[in-house]
């Protein structure tokens, strides 16, 4: 029997962006691209904290979403993979947003990875 036409395989019914999507004359992949790699930068992450968007639900949400960048597929447009990846995941715990304030975490951060932030929290 076939399936619906409207039934989505498995590997589809993972989040992605929708295709050629624009914002402001962008396209949402690479505005979401720049974005999730920024996020490799623990001064960037201190700001993002600072303004308090880590303390909103739907901010958090959307970084969650975000994890589709492990699919190889968009991984692969990633310059800088494993910091990028490890601050998605390092931003779903709570712990983490709230030591990533402290200037010497963002600083540890900065001369040792983001390992480093789980020993100093």
């Amino acid at each position: 029997m076939a399936e619906p036409a409207n039934r989505q395989a498995p590997s589809e019914a993972i989040a992605a962006p929708p295709a050629n999507i624009q914002y402001g004359g962008e396209d949402r992949f690479v505005l979401e691209l720049e974005f999730v790699q920024m996020l490799a930068n623990p001064h960037y992450l201190n700001h993002l904290a600072t303004q308090k968007l880590l303390d909103s639900e739907e901010f958090i949400a959307y970084l969650d979403y975000l994890q589709y960048f492990r699919q190889p597929k968009y991984l692969r447009y990633l310059q800088f993979p494993a910091p990028t990846l490890r601050a998605l995941e390092l931003l779903q715990e709570e712990s983490f947003r709230k030591a990533i304030l402290v200037p010497a975490v963002v600083e540890q951060m900065m001369n040792e990875g983001f390992d480093a932030a789980l020993n100093a929290s």
